[in-house]
């Protein structure tokens, strides 16, 4: 099939990359040329494993093209996917659409002949209803589909989640529509994906729903994590226990940092707009976003008491500083919380993140990026394992320090307390 994928971000690209490696002919479209001219040349402009190596494989197959025009791309293919951003709106808690309109609008005069238009990017109820009002303005109602495709991929895990997806939603009741993009996933439902037809409504609200719900998984294992810090509760006989239960699951069942990235925070912040604009209040959604944001705060002031408040000089060291491991996403980060609130109590920070340096902290007093492991921790009096990144599972603590052994506080209970306390390091964990 003919594809054209608008926007290269995170959603587009991955997505434009593995329809191309599915043996479609994929059009990945950008207004940022040099974004193109990059990846022409192979160069990508996200940290994802395994995408380099496809985009390389099928550009040069020539399944896989890059394009500024958006007006040709879309003439020359039958389905357009939209993956613009939507993030929220500033100074405010709604999704900023207005990317999402300008590319209906620019499409609307560009449709040649009969087009299934597809928002893959996260959108709240009823934006496929405006896309529809948009696109009617200029074109017959039997020259285009407007459908709901929401991504379910995992920043580090987007290639497999795309390749072996649980479900794949379609939001249309438009059977030509439906029948066209049940044949164009037939390769991953042949795999064992589900595939689910609803309205066009609903498909947006599964999207939101869910991460809604996983986001309160987070915050509610945090929350448990804490008063286990004070029953002397081990969290992860609580995590097992629970999620033993089939109703309930053991994914998303673990202590640590706030969540953060680019689904998260900003899906929670934006159902709750839409639940207002309906005047419905999801209160259980409410408490999420309120804890979630506390969480850095309680994170914060653990180190304080494990240095006894005298924070002044100390030198600290962050082991990883995006939101989560196999991504080089630093957006909602608990690091960009935590890092200059130490700075300004005087702290010393050294950080190591196997994407490397952070423009975030840039202009922050007193913050360096190291290139290794041993550098960051070199002189260091505390040790912060913020994300979960392979590097850091399995470090010799002490084979690398010399001389003063430093506190180490793992927010990922990445180590065994006993095993790294017999190296006579004082340890701290969350919830254990």
């Amino acid at each position: 099939m003919k594809i054209c994928m608008i926007g290269t971000g995170y959603v587009g690209l991955v997505s434009g990359v593995c329809f191309s490696d599915l043996g479609n002919d994929v059009i990945c479209v950008d207004k940022d040329i040099n974004k193109i001219s990059l990846l022409k040349k192979g160069k990508i402009p996200i940290y994802e494993p395994g995408l380099s190596e496809l985009v390389v494989k099928n550009y040069k197959n020539k399944k896989l093209s890059f394009s500024s025009d958006l007006k040709t791309s879309v003439k020359n293919s039958d389905i357009i996917f939209i993956c613009v951003g939507t993030p929220t709106k500033k100074n405010g808690s709604s999704a900023d659409l207005s990317q999402i309109y300008n590319v209906a609008k620019e499409l609307s005069s560009s449709i040649n002949r009969f087009k299934i238009i597809i928002t893959k990017s996260t959108v709240p109820v009823t934006t496929g209803d405006e896309i529809e009002k948009i696109l009617k303005k200029k074109n017959n109602k039997n020259k285009y589909s407007v459908v709901s495709n929401p991504e379910f991929l995992r920043e580090g895990e987007a290639i497999r989640d795309f390749t072996y997806p649980d479900r794949i939603v379609i939001g249309s009741n438009d059977k030509k529509s439906n029948r066209i993009l049940k044949n164009l996933y037939t390769p991953l439902i042949s795999k064992g994906a589900n595939y689910l037809n609803t309205s066009r409504r609903a498909a947006e609200l599964i999207k939101y729903a869910s991460n809604s719900f996983l986001a309160t998984k987070v915050t509610f294992i945090n929350e448990i994590a804490n008063l286990c810090e004070k029953t002397d509760i081990n969290i992860e006989d609580i995590s097992i226990g629970m999620g033993l239960d089939k109703r309930i699951g053991s994914r998303f069942l673990r202590a640590g940092p706030a969540y953060g990235g680019s689904c998260f925070p900003k899906d929670t912040k934006a159902i709750i707009s839409t639940a207002d604009k309906f005047k419905t209040n999801l209160s259980v959604i409410k408490s999420v976003i309120k804890s979630n944001e506390n969480r850095s705060n309680i994170l914060l002031n653990r180190v304080y008491e494990i240095l006894n408040k005298k924070i002044r000089n100390k030198n600290i060291t962050f082991l990883g500083v995006t939101f989560k491991a196999n991504t080089d996403d630093m957006r909602d980060s608990s690091s960009l919380i935590m890092i200059p609130s130490l700075s300004k109590k005087g702290a010393k920070i050294k950080y190591f993140d196997p994407t490397g340096y952070k423009k975030e902290f840039k202009n922050i007093k007193n913050v360096s990026c190291e290139d290794s492991i041993r550098k960051s921790i070199e002189g260091s009096d505390l040790i912060i394992i913020h994300t979960e990144w392979n590097d850091f599972k399995s470090i010799n603590f002490k084979n690398l320090v010399k001389g003063k052994k430093p506190i180490i506080y793992d927010m990922r209970n990445i180590y065994s307390t006993s095993k790294i306390k017999l190296q006579g390091f004082k340890y701290f964990s969350v919830g254990r």
